[in-house]
């Protein structure tokens, strides 16, 4: 069960999303939004501070919190979050599936430990994941799972969402995720399975992805169709 927090900051970023609270406009008063989710002050107080560290709102002395989030005509996937390839569809309101390519087990010889960080020896289980967005394929996903994490993961499974398997399923907890953004030539592969019109590069994310114990249990490698999303973060600048 979701924290009530969470549940409001949820409730918030749609109705900023949908245009309820348009861009630079001024959320409701605390009393106000206290009353209208009929919570306390530092339940709503955690609430605004998860929109400020997701990039909706800033909080302005003396007026109130401003929204400054914009809509975006690509979709969006979050640097500074970890979210399943399920919930960035959710959230940037495509119809989206998955088809699994590859699935296959494998040991990590000298040189895949050297590329993904997962121990020399150790047994992986891999999977390709082609996602097609809005009828076309834009995303090509190469994982590299521990296989003693993700037992009893199946195609069927991958098809929908593995992270949704490992929480719910298999209690893993999914903690931080290290990431490298780079742009690419594109390979052969990238133009065999996906829709890369003319473009002749990729954009690729790289990700080693840790559990709730700093055990890495996750490499992947995302390819994308560079002219059709966007990676966005949100910093703060501190005091000097």
């Amino acid at each position: 069960m979701k924290a009530r927090y969470d549940t409001i900051y949820r409730t918030l970023r749609e109705h900023i999303e949908d245009g309820t609270y348009p861009y630079q406009s001024l959320l409701p008063s605390e009393s106000a939004l206290t009353q209208a989710f009929s919570c306390s002050h530092n339940t709503l107080r955690r609430a605004l501070a998860l929109l400020k560290e997701k990039g909706y709102v800033q909080p302005v002395h003396g007026k109130g919190v401003r929204v400054i989030w914009q809509a975006r005509e690509r979709a969006t996937f979050e640097v500074g979050g970890i979210q399943s390839f399920r919930e960035t569809s959710a959230h940037n309101r495509l119809h989206a599936r998955t088809e699994v390519t590859d699935f296959s087990t494998l040991v990590a010889d000298g040189a895949l430990a050297h590329r993904t960080g997962h121990p020399e020896g150790a047994e992986l289980v891999t999977v390709e994941r082609k996602r097609i967005l809005d009828g076309r394929p834009l995303i090509l996903d190469r994982s590299y799972f521990l296989a003693s994490s993700v037992e009893g993961l199946t195609p069927k499974i991958a098809e929908d969402s593995i992270y949704a398997f490992l929480e719910d399923e298999r209690g893993l907890t999914v903690a931080t995720s290290k990431r490298t953004i780079t742009v690419e030539r594109a390979t052969d592969h990238d133009r065999d399975m996906l829709d890369l019109g003319g473009a002749d590069y990729v954009a690729v994310m790289t990700s080693q992805t840790f559990d709730g114990q700093g055990i890495m249990f996750e490499y992947t490698e995302s390819r994308h169709h560079p002219e059709m999303f966007c990676f966005h973060d949100t910093a703060v600048r501190s005091a000097v």
